[in-house]
């Protein structure tokens, strides 16, 4: 994204009038006697990941909220303990969601509703380390009883490095832009005024897997693929032009 303004644009460029910004708390004015180009640098890196996350999770529903709760935890005891034989860590095991609800059929004949039971969802975010083994233990998740699979959403679990390189490749560019800028605009120097960051992790939007129940038994471990992961960084600066 790229946009940029000229303050003083009203102005001849000959004009030395100075400029600043409105502060607030904890703003400094930045006074500028030429025109200010502003700019939205983005760039992105690209890098293989090295983790991926992996939501994994049992459904049951039961006439009782109490029988629907036994048949999910002992379900969940199995694929826990299946996760452990796999050599997934406890650490890497956490539950993100739990939910224990009523359901009801609309009978239309009566406009009434009907009351059906109990269903319980109990759902952990799991960390893939070994992503060779990804579709293996995709398979053997379902295979252990996980009617709920979604994933896998890679990503880099240290991305200190793809940042760093990612800043300094939006800064450089950034500063290539303002200078050519500045030579439309018949200027020959450029002083940066301010610089601010945001940072955004871009990959792939992890999809559903199927149940086992809706697979078909001669189906082997689903392919997975890594690919690659995004780093983003988007800044934005200021720069005065200058003759």
């Amino acid at each position: 994204m790229l946009r940029y303004a000229l303050p003083l644009a009203a102005l001849p460029f000959a004009a030395m009038t100075a400029i600043a910004a409105p502060a607030t708390a904890a703003e400094i004015q930045i006074a500028s006697q030429g025109p200010v180009v502003e700019l939205s640098v983005n760039e992105i890196v690209r890098s293989a990941p090295d983790v991926a996350q992996v939501g994994a999770g049992v459904m049951t529903r039961a006439d009782t909220a109490r029988e629907a709760l036994t048949q999910n935890s002992q379900a969940m005891d199995r694929i826990i303990a299946r996760m452990r034989e796999l050599g997934i860590a406890r650490a890497d095991i956490q539950t993100s969601n739990f939910n224990v609800s009523p359901q009801y059929d609309y009978n239309q004949a009566t406009g009434e509703q009907v009351f059906r039971g109990y269903t319980v969802n109990n759902q952990v975010q799991v960390k893939l380390r070994d992503l060779p083994r990804a579709g293996e233990i995709l398979d053997a998740l379902v295979s252990a009883g996980a009617n709920n699979v979604h994933g896998p959403s890679f990503m880099l679990e240290d991305d200190v490095a793809a940042k760093t390189e990612a800043r300094a490749q939006a800064f450089a560019r950034g500063q290539r832009m303002a200078e050519e800028y500045a030579r439309m605009a018949g200027y020959s120097s450029v002083r940066l005024l301010e610089i601010s960051e945001s940072v955004q992790n871009s990959g792939p939007t992890p999809q559903p897997m199927m149940a086992r129940a809706a697979m078909d038994s001669s189906e082997s471990a689903p392919p997975i693929e890594p690919g690659q992961v995004g780093t983003g960084v988007t800044i934005t600066v200021k720069y005065e032009m200058s003759r």
